[in-house]
């Protein structure tokens, strides 16, 4: 199948990914679009749909996928192309939780011979992602807070919007509402999961799936010092409702609160006091290999 691939500028200068292109050529046409500044992902997002390109490659990191998937999903549904993923980052989160080959030419031999299944995606209130969205509050980290913790807040600012000191925190105050109940809490850290991953290679929700028409929703609400043995232990157990670490199954699920918390899109910055995360089932036709871990066939 012929492709063009949307070429994160940083990338364009690496030779892996120019012979990679060079090669993969031998086997049909590949087109190149690379990007220069801001807002150039849209724009070639649109020139695409004008040529009639029936398959797209997001060539970069989680946020390069994050640009491409959010312009395709601000097309009409009939007018959006195949996605597939050259994987370029430093994290490459979404790509690894989907089994696509880190080796650039392998991701484009995916790229051109692999079949786009129906995936969903997530819309946060104007914004989409197709990943993990994570929010709450952004610390420093004292040497001494356990590695389970910094672990489930992805290893810095890179997946969520800071790190938490384990004795120190102040968390957002809000509530939560879900389908079939509201939340007040106080929350420190909170995640919507449509990927598995984030903050290169954390598990935030391993069970996961990219096309049942859920999210997967973990959160960490505030806890006394003398209950860290405990929160440790709700952390390490990705199946579990604990006392502290909350997890929940949703098609939507709203934040209010009131002062703006900052959030992460898959690393696009934003910042709200009110948020609706709301599924959108079978949204993007993205290519997948036959072995990947987080479809449900």
């Amino acid at each position: 199948m012929d492709i063009r691939v949307i070429l994160n500028g940083k990338k364009a200068g690496l030779e892996p990914v120019r012979s990679a292109i060079f090669k993969a050529r031998e086997s049909g046409n590949v087109e190149v679009r690379s990007t220069w500044e801001a807002g150039d992902v849209q724009r070639l997002v649109q020139e695409a749909r004008r040529d009639g390109c029936q398959r797209l490659v997001a060539a970069g990191g989680d946020g390069t996928v994050n640009e491409v998937a959010d312009a395709i999903l601000r097309l009409e549904i009939d007018d959006r192309p195949d996605v597939a993923v050259l994987p370029l980052g430093t994290a490459n989160d979404f790509a690894t939780g989907c089994a696509i080959p880190s080796d650039p030419l392998l991701a484009l031999q995916l790229a051109q011979t692999g079949q786009a299944r129906s995936v969903d995606a997530v819309k946060a209130n104007e914004h989409h992602f197709i990943n993990v969205a994570s929010g709450g509050f952004g610390a420093q980290v004292t040497a001494n807070t356990p590695v389970a913790l910094k672990n489930f807040l992805g290893g810095g600012a890179y997946t969520l919007s800071g790190l938490v000191q384990a004795v120190n925190f102040t968390p957002y105050h809000g509530e939560v509402r879900l389908p079939e109940q509201s939340l007040r809490n106080d929350v420190i850290v909170g995640a919507v999961c449509n990927g598995r991953q984030a903050g290169g290679g954390q598990q935030l929700a391993p069970q996961a799936l990219i096309d049942d028409g859920m999210l997967d929703i973990v959160a960490l609400n505030k806890f006394p010092p003398e209950a860290m043995v405990q929160v440790l232990e709700e952390l390490t157990s990705p199946a579990a409702n604990g006392q502290h670490v909350k997890r929940f199954r949703v098609p939507w699920v709203e934040w209010e609160s009131d002062v703006e918390m900052p959030i992460n899109l898959d690393g696009e910055p934003i910042s709200a006091n009110k948020i609706r995360f709301e599924v959108l089932p079978g949204a993007i036709k993205l290519v997948l290999p036959d072995s990947c871990p987080m479809t449900t066939a």
